[in-house]
């Protein structure tokens, strides 16, 4: 069942926005009311369950996974900023320069602090969730990807699966390659990551850096499972069709 509620995060600009929470409860929650669950976090909520949300009229359409296979655990997602610019602040770990936007604050240590400090709290106080650390996953595409990238190397203490789409480490590889290095990545991490075959030749940056995104993660001991899609592209369309793969990758079936 899917739960939606509107709260906001005074610590990110405009502090008053109303955003909507995602809250995902699996059928077994209510058929077996002393159990627990592991929680999947997710960026770019509205993207996420279904169409009739998301910001170009089409999903990742998870809410129809999760319901066909049952899938024994919680997802929680909130809505991305849609005002100007703030949505690519509050995703990006550190402050960079777009061609075409100008600079582009990085504001994405606010936004993880704030997920961690108050909405995982909030979630683990209000439903029967397994809060260790060992039962916690984060998950994002694009921006959110690279968040999710971010929170493999800086929030460990909080998270043990990340699940990390198509991720935006073009948009300055020396400070994707400074985050990694500073890394603190537990042994028993488990790491998904894939770009889509087609997706490659967007940005001339990516293909220069991914290998050594793929080496520095290997190479700190992370449990780490890497994909290149054939054909798939930068789209909600494309994600969803990897659900199966990085939910399996996670041990969420």
């Amino acid at each position: 069942m899917l739960h939606t509620w509107e709260l906001t995060i005074p610590q990110l600009k405009p502090s008053r926005l109303k955003r909507r929470a995602y809250l995902y409860l699996p059928e077994a929650y209510d058929e077996d009311p002393d159990a627990r669950f592991p929680v999947l976090y997710m960026f770019d909520g509205q993207n996420v369950f279904q169409d009739c949300d998301a910001s170009f009229g089409r999903s990742w359409r998870m809410l129809d996974y999760l319901n066909e296979t049952g899938a024994p655990v919680i997802v929680a997602a909130i809505e991305s900023n849609p005002i100007g610019n703030n949505r690519l602040c509050e995703y990006s770990p550190f402050t960079h320069e777009d061609s075409e936007l100008g600079v582009i604050e990085g504001r994405g240590r606010t936004m993880m602090d704030w997920l961690v400090r108050e909405f995982k709290p909030m979630i683990d106080g209000s439903f029967r969730t397994l809060p260790e650390r060992e039962n916690t996953a984060i998950a994002g595409s694009s921006m959110g990807g690279l968040m999710s990238l971010y929170a493999a190397c800086h929030y460990g203490e909080i998270f043990s699966r990340f699940a990390c789409l198509s991720p935006s480490i073009w948009v300055d590889p020396v400070k994707v390659k400074r985050m990694l290095k500073r890394a603190r990545i537990a042994p028993d991490t488990i790491l998904y990551l894939d770009y889509g075959a087609d997706e490659l030749g967007n940005h001339d940056a990516t293909g220069d850096v991914l290998p050594g995104v793929f080496q520095s993660l290997y190479s700190q001991g992370a449990n780490l499972t890497v994909r290149i899609v054939p054909h798939g592209v930068h789209s909600e369309e494309s994600w969803q069709q990897q659900i199966p793969v990085f939910m399996s990758c996670l041990g969420f079936i």
